[in-house]
Protein backbone atom coordinates (compact mmCIF):
# COMPACT_ATOMS: atom_id res chain seq x y z
CA UNK A 1 0.00 0.00 0.00
CA UNK A 2 1.62 3.14 -0.97
CA UNK A 3 2.27 6.02 1.70
CA UNK A 4 1.63 9.19 -0.21
CA UNK A 5 4.69 10.29 -0.64
CA UNK A 6 5.61 12.63 -3.71
CA UNK A 7 8.06 14.78 -2.08
CA UNK A 8 10.36 15.59 0.55
CA UNK A 9 7.58 17.90 2.04
CA UNK A 10 5.20 15.38 2.15
CA UNK A 11 7.42 13.09 4.21
CA UNK A 12 7.72 15.40 6.95
CA UNK A 13 4.52 16.48 6.87
CA UNK A 14 3.52 12.78 7.81
CA UNK A 15 6.77 12.03 9.95
CA UNK A 16 5.35 15.40 12.52
CA UNK A 17 1.84 13.89 12.51
CA UNK A 18 3.46 10.46 14.05
CA UNK A 19 6.37 11.12 15.54
CA UNK A 20 6.55 12.12 19.29
CA UNK A 21 7.28 16.26 19.53
CA UNK A 22 10.42 15.32 21.02
CA UNK A 23 11.35 12.67 18.48
CA UNK A 24 10.61 15.29 15.83
CA UNK A 25 12.15 17.91 16.80
CA UNK A 26 15.17 16.10 17.82
CA UNK A 27 15.01 15.48 14.06
CA UNK A 28 14.24 18.04 12.44
CA UNK A 29 15.69 21.09 14.80
CA UNK A 30 18.81 23.25 14.04
CA UNK A 31 21.10 25.49 15.49
CA UNK A 32 20.24 28.74 17.44
CA UNK A 33 16.85 30.32 16.25
CA UNK A 34 17.45 28.67 12.77
CA UNK A 35 17.93 31.18 10.41
CA UNK A 36 21.52 29.50 9.30
CA UNK A 37 19.17 26.67 7.95
CA UNK A 38 16.94 29.11 6.80
CA UNK A 39 19.67 31.02 4.76
CA UNK A 40 21.09 28.31 3.53
CA UNK A 41 17.81 26.99 1.65
CA UNK A 42 16.98 30.10 0.41
CA UNK A 43 20.83 30.26 -0.94
CA UNK A 44 19.56 26.87 -2.60
CA UNK A 45 16.48 28.14 -3.50
CA UNK A 46 17.97 31.46 -5.47
CA UNK A 47 20.56 29.50 -8.02
CA UNK A 48 19.11 29.01 -11.04
CA UNK A 49 19.01 26.24 -13.80
CA UNK A 50 18.43 26.73 -17.51
CA UNK A 51 16.18 24.93 -19.37
CA UNK A 52 17.87 23.59 -22.99
CA UNK A 53 15.83 22.43 -25.30
CA UNK A 54 16.21 19.89 -28.49
CA UNK A 55 18.36 18.10 -27.38
CA UNK A 56 18.68 14.26 -27.16
CA UNK A 57 18.45 12.90 -23.76
CA UNK A 58 16.15 10.22 -24.23
CA UNK A 59 19.15 7.75 -22.81
CA UNK A 60 20.11 9.24 -19.32
CA UNK A 61 22.06 8.01 -16.65
CA UNK A 62 22.11 9.08 -13.09
CA UNK A 63 25.19 6.58 -12.01
CA UNK A 64 28.64 8.12 -11.03
CA UNK A 65 32.26 7.49 -10.15
CA UNK A 66 33.05 7.16 -6.49
CA UNK A 67 36.05 5.99 -4.97
CA UNK A 68 36.84 3.95 -7.82
CA UNK A 69 33.55 2.10 -8.23
CA UNK A 70 29.92 3.39 -9.40
CA UNK A 71 27.05 4.44 -7.27
CA UNK A 72 24.24 4.06 -9.53
CA UNK A 73 22.57 7.34 -8.09
CA UNK A 74 24.52 10.50 -7.57
CA UNK A 75 23.29 10.85 -3.85
CA UNK A 76 24.02 8.67 -0.61
CA UNK A 77 22.97 8.47 3.06
CA UNK A 78 24.16 10.78 5.55
CA UNK A 79 25.41 9.75 8.88
CA UNK A 80 22.83 10.43 11.32
CA UNK A 81 22.49 9.28 14.99
CA UNK A 82 19.75 7.24 17.08
CA UNK A 83 18.10 6.72 13.70
CA UNK A 84 15.98 3.78 15.41
CA UNK A 85 14.03 7.01 16.68
CA UNK A 86 12.34 7.41 13.43
CA UNK A 87 11.24 3.69 13.38
CA UNK A 88 12.11 0.67 15.45
CA UNK A 89 14.69 -1.02 12.42
CA UNK A 90 15.80 1.91 10.81
CA UNK A 91 19.17 1.81 10.63
CA UNK A 92 18.81 -1.70 8.67
CA UNK A 93 16.35 -0.04 6.08
CA UNK A 94 19.25 2.40 5.04
CA UNK A 95 21.72 -0.27 4.54
CA UNK A 96 19.50 -2.36 3.06
CA UNK A 97 18.91 0.68 0.23
CA UNK A 98 22.09 1.09 0.13
CA UNK A 99 23.21 -2.43 -1.02
CA UNK A 100 20.39 -2.54 -3.69
CA UNK A 101 21.64 1.01 -4.94
CA UNK A 102 25.23 0.74 -4.04
CA UNK A 103 25.78 3.78 -2.33
CA UNK A 104 27.40 4.96 0.90
CA UNK A 105 25.59 4.61 4.00
CA UNK A 106 27.31 7.05 6.51
CA UNK A 107 27.26 5.12 9.99
CA UNK A 108 27.10 7.27 12.59
CA UNK A 109 29.35 7.10 15.60
CA UNK A 110 25.87 7.41 17.58
CA UNK A 111 24.50 4.47 15.40
CA UNK A 112 21.09 3.55 17.28
CA UNK A 113 22.63 -0.08 15.32
CA UNK A 114 26.57 -1.27 15.55
CA UNK A 115 29.08 -0.51 12.89
CA UNK A 116 29.45 -4.51 12.23
CA UNK A 117 25.84 -5.27 10.93
CA UNK A 118 25.25 -2.70 9.53
CA UNK A 119 28.46 -3.16 7.25
CA UNK A 120 27.24 -6.61 6.72
CA UNK A 121 23.67 -5.78 5.67
CA UNK A 122 25.19 -2.94 3.34
CA UNK A 123 26.78 -5.22 1.44
CA UNK A 124 30.05 -3.34 2.16
CA UNK A 125 28.66 0.04 1.36
CA UNK A 126 29.01 1.92 4.75
CA UNK A 127 31.34 4.51 5.59
CA UNK A 128 32.03 4.99 9.09
CA UNK A 129 31.72 8.47 10.99
CA UNK A 130 33.96 9.39 13.49
CA UNK A 131 33.79 11.62 16.24
CA UNK A 132 36.88 13.18 18.09
CA UNK A 133 36.00 13.23 22.22
CA UNK A 134 37.65 13.48 24.61
CA UNK A 135 41.19 12.33 25.32
CA UNK A 136 40.87 9.80 22.08
CA UNK A 137 41.02 7.10 23.66
CA UNK A 138 38.10 5.63 22.78
CA UNK A 139 38.04 7.57 19.66
CA UNK A 140 40.79 5.25 18.46
CA UNK A 141 39.16 2.28 19.17
CA UNK A 142 36.89 2.95 17.33
CA UNK A 143 38.66 3.12 14.49
CA UNK A 144 40.81 -0.19 15.43
CA UNK A 145 37.39 -1.71 15.13
CA UNK A 146 36.28 -0.48 12.33
CA UNK A 147 39.06 -1.47 10.25
CA UNK A 148 38.34 -5.11 11.87
CA UNK A 149 34.41 -4.80 10.67
CA UNK A 150 36.33 -4.30 7.28
CA UNK A 151 35.35 -0.37 6.59
CA UNK A 152 37.25 1.19 4.04
CA UNK A 153 36.27 4.75 4.15
CA UNK A 154 36.09 6.86 7.68
CA UNK A 155 34.95 10.37 7.64
CA UNK A 156 35.94 12.07 10.53
CA UNK A 157 33.27 14.79 11.42
CA UNK A 158 35.20 17.78 12.31
CA UNK A 159 32.71 20.67 12.87
CA UNK A 160 31.40 20.01 16.57
CA UNK A 161 34.42 20.85 18.78
CA UNK A 162 31.06 21.50 20.94
CA UNK A 163 27.73 19.97 20.44
CA UNK A 164 25.67 22.56 19.18
CA UNK A 165 22.60 24.45 21.18
CA UNK A 166 19.01 22.90 19.31
CA UNK A 167 16.69 24.71 21.30
CA UNK A 168 14.09 22.83 20.11
CA UNK A 169 15.42 19.52 21.59
CA UNK A 170 16.14 21.41 24.75
CA UNK A 171 12.73 22.59 25.61
CA UNK A 172 11.60 18.64 25.60
CA UNK A 173 14.97 17.42 27.63
CA UNK A 174 16.29 15.59 24.72
CA UNK A 175 19.18 13.23 25.92
CA UNK A 176 21.49 10.63 24.62
CA UNK A 177 21.48 7.58 25.89
CA UNK A 178 18.11 8.18 25.62
CA UNK A 179 16.00 8.87 28.63
CA UNK A 180 11.98 9.03 29.73
CA UNK A 181 10.69 11.55 32.45
CA UNK A 182 7.23 12.63 32.93
CA UNK A 183 6.99 15.59 30.00
CA UNK A 184 8.33 12.67 27.41
CA UNK A 185 6.04 10.12 28.71
CA UNK A 186 2.99 12.04 28.05
CA UNK A 187 4.27 12.93 24.94
CA UNK A 188 4.87 9.40 23.82
CA UNK A 189 1.35 8.59 25.60
CA UNK A 190 -0.07 11.12 22.97
CA UNK A 191 1.15 9.37 20.36
CA UNK A 192 0.48 5.62 20.79
CA UNK A 193 1.20 4.12 17.78
CA UNK A 194 4.95 5.21 17.82
CA UNK A 195 5.53 4.20 21.72
CA UNK A 196 3.83 1.24 21.11
CA UNK A 197 6.13 -0.15 18.84
CA UNK A 198 8.85 1.42 20.74
CA UNK A 199 7.89 -0.29 23.50
CA UNK A 200 7.86 -3.64 21.50
CA UNK A 201 11.33 -3.61 20.42
CA UNK A 202 13.05 -1.72 23.26
CA UNK A 203 14.25 1.55 23.12
CA UNK A 204 17.26 2.71 20.89
CA UNK A 205 20.50 3.00 22.98
CA UNK A 206 24.11 4.42 20.86
CA UNK A 207 25.16 0.89 20.16
CA UNK A 208 28.73 1.04 19.39
CA UNK A 209 29.62 2.03 23.02
CA UNK A 210 28.93 -1.83 24.04
CA UNK A 211 32.67 -1.60 24.77
CA UNK A 212 35.18 -2.34 27.75
CA UNK A 213 36.44 0.71 29.21
CA UNK A 214 34.39 3.22 26.93
CA UNK A 215 31.38 5.24 28.01
CA UNK A 216 30.26 7.68 25.60
CA UNK A 217 28.91 11.02 26.54
CA UNK A 218 27.21 13.17 23.92
CA UNK A 219 27.83 16.12 25.51
CA UNK A 220 31.68 15.43 26.49
CA UNK A 221 34.17 18.01 24.24
CA UNK A 222 35.36 17.44 21.01
CA UNK A 223 37.46 20.62 21.78
CA UNK A 224 41.06 19.02 21.23
CA UNK A 225 41.12 17.41 18.31
CA UNK A 226 43.20 19.55 16.09
CA UNK A 227 45.85 19.07 12.83
CA UNK A 228 47.75 16.65 14.64
CA UNK A 229 44.69 14.27 15.39
CA UNK A 230 44.42 14.21 12.06
CA UNK A 231 47.31 13.05 11.14
CA UNK A 232 47.58 10.63 13.63
CA UNK A 233 43.96 9.14 12.10
CA UNK A 234 46.18 9.30 8.92
CA UNK A 235 48.43 7.63 9.82
CA UNK A 236 46.41 4.18 11.49
CA UNK A 237 43.99 4.30 8.50
CA UNK A 238 44.72 3.20 5.31
CA UNK A 239 41.91 3.43 3.48
CA UNK A 240 40.02 6.31 2.39
CA UNK A 241 39.91 9.75 4.76
CA UNK A 242 37.25 12.03 4.33
CA UNK A 243 36.88 14.60 6.13
CA UNK A 244 33.10 16.56 6.62
CA UNK A 245 32.04 20.14 8.20
CA UNK A 246 34.34 22.11 6.00
CA UNK A 247 33.03 25.82 4.96
CA UNK A 248 35.95 27.66 4.70
CA UNK A 249 38.65 27.59 1.95
CA UNK A 250 41.98 28.06 3.69
CA UNK A 251 41.15 24.92 5.81
CA UNK A 252 40.12 22.52 3.02
CA UNK A 253 43.27 23.48 1.21
CA UNK A 254 45.26 22.83 3.97
CA UNK A 255 43.24 19.29 4.49
CA UNK A 256 44.11 18.67 1.26
CA UNK A 257 47.89 19.33 1.98
CA UNK A 258 47.42 16.35 4.91
CA UNK A 259 46.62 13.88 2.52
CA UNK A 260 42.50 13.54 2.80
CA UNK A 261 41.50 11.54 0.19
CA UNK A 262 37.50 14.02 0.14
CA UNK A 263 36.50 17.01 1.63
CA UNK A 264 32.50 16.75 2.59
CA UNK A 265 31.27 20.35 2.86
CA UNK A 266 28.54 20.76 5.37
CA UNK A 267 26.90 22.73 8.04
CA UNK A 268 26.48 19.52 9.87
CA UNK A 269 22.88 20.50 8.92
CA UNK A 270 22.72 23.54 10.10
CA UNK A 271 22.71 21.95 13.75
CA UNK A 272 25.76 23.32 14.82
CA UNK A 273 26.67 27.21 14.56
CA UNK A 274 23.44 29.41 13.44
CA UNK A 275 25.56 32.15 11.90
CA UNK A 276 27.47 29.73 9.48
CA UNK A 277 27.24 30.62 5.56
CA UNK A 278 25.45 28.74 3.09
CA UNK A 279 27.23 25.90 2.66
CA UNK A 280 25.73 26.25 -1.15
CA UNK A 281 27.97 29.08 -1.45
CA UNK A 282 30.62 27.46 0.00
CA UNK A 283 30.70 25.02 -2.08
CA UNK A 284 31.66 26.67 -5.01
CA UNK A 285 34.46 28.88 -3.71
CA UNK A 286 36.31 25.68 -2.23
CA UNK A 287 35.95 23.61 -5.69
CA UNK A 288 37.54 27.07 -7.20
CA UNK A 289 40.15 26.79 -4.60
CA UNK A 290 41.04 23.10 -5.17
CA UNK A 291 40.34 22.26 -8.96
CA UNK A 292 38.43 20.62 -10.76
CA UNK A 293 39.68 16.73 -10.13
CA UNK A 294 39.98 16.85 -6.40
CA UNK A 295 37.01 15.12 -4.60
CA UNK A 296 34.42 17.15 -3.05
CA UNK A 297 31.38 16.33 -1.68
CA UNK A 298 28.07 17.51 -0.18
CA UNK A 299 25.54 17.73 2.70
CA UNK A 300 23.05 20.37 3.79
CA UNK A 301 19.64 21.27 3.33
CA UNK A 302 19.31 18.94 -0.19
CA UNK A 303 14.91 18.46 -0.60
CA UNK A 304 15.47 17.35 -3.86
CA UNK A 305 16.37 15.89 -7.44
CA UNK A 306 16.39 20.01 -8.39
CA UNK A 307 18.88 20.56 -5.34
CA UNK A 308 20.99 17.81 -6.44
CA UNK A 309 21.96 19.09 -9.74
CA UNK A 310 22.09 22.67 -7.86
CA UNK A 311 25.12 20.91 -6.31
CA UNK A 312 26.65 19.36 -8.68
CA UNK A 313 26.78 22.52 -10.53
CA UNK A 314 28.44 24.13 -7.85
CA UNK A 315 31.37 21.96 -7.70
CA UNK A 316 29.75 18.56 -6.27
CA UNK A 317 31.29 15.01 -7.49
CA UNK A 318 28.77 13.28 -5.02
CA UNK A 319 26.26 14.89 -2.53
CA UNK A 320 24.18 12.95 0.63
CA UNK A 321 20.26 12.98 1.99
CA UNK A 322 20.18 13.22 5.43
CA UNK A 323 16.99 13.82 7.69
CA UNK A 324 14.25 13.47 4.89
CA UNK A 325 15.17 9.78 4.72
CA UNK A 326 14.41 9.48 8.08
CA UNK A 327 10.93 11.22 7.88
CA UNK A 328 9.80 8.93 4.96
CA UNK A 329 11.03 6.09 7.73
CA UNK A 330 8.71 7.49 10.45
CA UNK A 331 5.83 8.35 7.95
CA UNK A 332 5.96 4.42 6.41
CA UNK A 333 8.74 2.60 7.33
CA UNK A 334 10.95 1.01 4.42
CA UNK A 335 8.18 1.45 2.01
CA UNK A 336 8.10 4.86 3.07
CA UNK A 337 11.82 4.93 2.22
CA UNK A 338 11.70 3.43 -1.38
CA UNK A 339 9.28 5.87 -2.38
CA UNK A 340 10.94 9.02 -1.03
CA UNK A 341 14.15 7.81 -2.62
CA UNK A 342 12.49 6.78 -6.10
CA UNK A 343 10.64 10.31 -5.88
CA UNK A 344 14.45 11.84 -5.67
CA UNK A 345 15.71 9.56 -8.57
CA UNK A 346 12.81 10.44 -10.89
CA UNK A 347 13.40 14.12 -10.19
CA UNK A 348 16.96 14.19 -10.34
CA UNK A 349 16.25 12.67 -13.83
CA UNK A 350 13.89 14.72 -14.99
CA UNK A 351 15.78 18.04 -14.32
CA UNK A 352 18.53 16.49 -16.29
CA UNK A 353 16.27 16.23 -19.08
CA UNK A 354 14.75 20.00 -18.83
CA UNK A 355 18.24 21.20 -18.71
CA UNK A 356 19.39 19.10 -21.30
CA UNK A 357 21.70 16.62 -19.81
CA UNK A 358 21.83 12.92 -20.26
CA UNK A 359 24.36 12.66 -16.79
CA UNK A 360 25.17 14.73 -13.90
CA UNK A 361 28.49 14.24 -14.38
CA UNK A 362 28.15 16.84 -17.34
CA UNK A 363 27.27 19.02 -15.19
CA UNK A 364 27.87 22.31 -16.20
CA UNK A 365 29.92 24.49 -13.20
CA UNK A 366 28.43 27.74 -12.73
Amino acid sequence: MAVGIHSAADARRLARRRLPWMVFDYIDGSAGQETGAARNRAALDDLELTPRILRDVSDRTLAVPLFGQTAKVPFGISPMGMCNLSAPGADLMLARLAARENVPLGVSTVASTAMEPLIETAQGNAWFQLYFSGDGVGTFKLVERAKAAGYETIVLTVDVPEVGRRPRELRHGFTMPFRIGPSQFIDFALHPRWSLEALFKGKPTMANFDMPGYDFDRTESRAKADWETLARLREMWPGKLVVKGVLDVDDAVALRAAGVDAIQVSSHGSRQLDSAPPPISALAQIRAALGEDYPLFYDTGLRSGEDVVKAFNQGANFTFFGRILQFAIAAGGEEGLSELWNVLKTETSITLAQIGQTSITTAERN
